[in-house]
């Protein structure tokens, strides 16, 4: 059943889908990513922080064990005084290293996903504790895939470790009696190569595990042609909904032209089909002003209400038909039609009676 819904899914995720992904923390998050920023916090610190710092601690230690006479501990703030100095010289060792892991890995974070507060992943979940489901998860392509990066970091690191080792066992034995500043330097130049190599073998695995991530992220969030279909509904509105709502608009409008019919100065008819209620006020507008229009139906009902109020009606086909496809409601005629309509307002200020009407 899984896998037909899965076969089913054939159709890219939209980008709400991704968008509601990411709100929920289901991001393309590597962590191949985090542990090659942090391989690579730690080679910057044993390149630029650790051969003076740590002769710095060459030098207290030998102080320590070839001067022990310069340390007192015969009271109890003797020994704090002395657990200080060591304490502080570590920190003044690995601070620099705490810093660099946690501004690495941030960046490594940051830099595949902004961070956001996602309180989804911390719900509790019966299925984070199932042991079937555990069992699946181990046993699926993705755990698969982390349990042979896995695999391949530790049998790399093994090998590394063993011939880095091997190369370097008689010159460590021979420092354990030199110099405490040779010891630490031979131990500096081993973590080097150690770390050389481990850089480079997690920089390939981290490549290769952004592409993995990012497909098996996108591929989960394939989705079915009905999902599609469903989502783009929810955008863009049901269209049996959405055509409700127009026909209700075009209700109200036509309602509103209807009343604002008895203050049109004429009406322009294409005897049945067309008409074009037109308000001319000089002191209201410096051009006719379009007030209602309408065809077949609501056109007689526009000559209709005009006749009851008096209102002169002019039938004129070729301009009735122009300017009814031309002209918006409540919008001043195009100078195309000054001429023809200018000539009808005429006609309807000489007639005494229409003139004090339409003031």
């Amino acid at each position: 059943m899984a896998d037909e819904d899965k076969d089913s899914k054939t159709e890219n995720p939209t980008a709400k889908k991704m968008s509601d992904a990411a709100e929920k923390g289901n991001v393309a998050i590597s962590r191949e990513v985090s542990l090659f920023a942090t391989m690579l916090a730690i080679y910057v610190y044993l390149i630029f922080f650790l051969p003076d710092r740590m002769g710095r601690m060459a030098e207290v230690l030998r102080d320590l064990f070839e001067k022990p006479d310069q340390w007192s501990l015969e009271t109890g703030p003797d020994a704090l005084a002395l657990l200080s100095r060591i304490g502080w010289e570590i920190t003044y060792l690995l601070l620099p290293a705490i810093v660099m892991f946690i501004v690495f890995g941030i960046s490594a974070s940051v830099g595949q996903h902004l961070p956001s507060m996602v309180l989804e992943r911390i719900r509790p979940q019966l299925s984070r504790i199932s042991p079937s489901k555990g069992w699946n998860r181990v046993f699926s392509v993705p755990g698969l895939v982390e349990f042979g990066k896995s695999l391949f970091k530790v049998v790399l690191v093994g090998i590394v470790v063993f011939f880095v080792m091997r190369s370097e066992y008689f010159g460590a034995l021979d420092a354990m009696y030199s110099d405490p500043q040779a010891l630490f330097a031979r131990i500096a130049g081993a973590m080097k190569k150690l770390t050389i190599i481990v850089l480079f073998a997690t920089a390939t695995v981290a490549v290769v595990d952004v592409f993995w991530t990012r497909h098996h992220w996108f591929t989960n969030l394939r989705m079915t042609k009905q999902e599609v279909k469903d989502e783009y509904k929810q955008a863009q509105g049901d269209p049996i909904v959405k055509s409700r709502q127009r026909s209700i608009a075009r209700d109200r409008a036509r309602r509103r032209m209807m009343k604002a019919v008895p203050r049109a100065t004429l009406v322009i008819a294409n005897p049945t089909h067309f008409a074009v209620a037109l308000r001319y006020v000089r002191e209201e507008n410096d051009a006719p002003v379009v007030v209602a229009k309408g065809q077949d139906l609501i056109a007689l009902k526009i000559r209709e209400i005009a006749e009851e109020n008096g209102i002169p009606v002019f039938e004129n086909p070729p301009l009735a038909r122009s300017m009814f496809a031309q002209v918006s409601v409540d919008s001043v005629i195009p100078s195309v039609f000054y001429k023809a309509v200018a000539e009808l307002i005429h006609r309807v200020y000489a007639t005494p009676a229409n003139r004090k009407r339409v003031r």
